[in-house]
């Protein structure tokens, strides 16, 4: 009987310690491939803000964590700093706008340092469906009209929705939502156009804030 306990103990000992390690197994290569495919979703959105023509470093490797009130929350945001032969000419960044009809909404905004936007796009947002939720490139183009908009100045009165005296559409029966989006744009724009020299004193992403 000990014999017969004893060999069903060994055999149930083997069969743990194979399971966890095709267990461990299983999981190393499932967290290396949706590590994978985290990255090229990531890249695609970031190429959808900053053309991969205007850069060639390794966007997502030069990623640097920035906390500035113009981002809308207290919040560190990711900012990634394309750069042209070793020098900046673009930075895609997180950035919200805490002002929308029912709730923040998260962007990320490309431009480069003199205040030219080169693309934005809403990448959460809760608005009402069928208003306010045609900031969402899948529902509308009404996002893509950042593109090639400049911002001169930080009173620069065009960077409204048309009801306010502005450039940019406002949406029928929605006017709240874009507004707050504009004007995260704008504040965006402004932010990069100012502190290009501060950018690489900032923490990168994984590293601990020294805020």
């Amino acid at each position: 009987m000990l014999r017969t306990m004893r060999k069903h103990g060994i055999t149930l000992a083997v069969f743990v310690a194979l399971a966890t390690g095709l267990t461990a197994l299983v999981n190393g290569l499932t967290t290396s491939t949706i590590e994978r495919q985290a990255a090229r979703q990531q890249m695609r959105l970031l190429d959808q803000v900053v053309p991969p023509d205007l850069y060639n470093n390794q966007l997502l490797d030069e990623c640097y964590l920035v906390t500035d009130p113009a981002l809308g929350t207290d919040a560190p945001h990711r900012l990634y700093l394309a750069r042209k032969d070793g020098t900046p000419v673009a930075a895609a960044i997180e950035t919200t706008a805490p002002d929308g009809y029912a709730g923040a909404i998260d962007l990320l905004v490309g431009a480069d340092f003199s205040g030219n936007v080169l693309g934005a796009r809403v990448t959460r947002y809760h608005e009402t469906p069928g208003l306010g939720d045609k900031i969402e490139l899948r529902l509308s183009d009404w996002i893509t009209h950042f593109s090639g908009k400049s911002l001169r100045s930080d009173n620069d009165k065009s960077w409204a929705v048309k009801k306010d005296g502005g450039m940019f559409d406002q949406f029928t029966g929605a006017t709240i939502t874009p507004r707050a989006v504009v004007n995260a744009v704008k504040r965006t724009a402004g932010y990069l156009k100012k502190n290009l020299n501060a950018l690489e004193k900032m923490p990168h992403c994984g590293e601990p804030s020294h805020e």
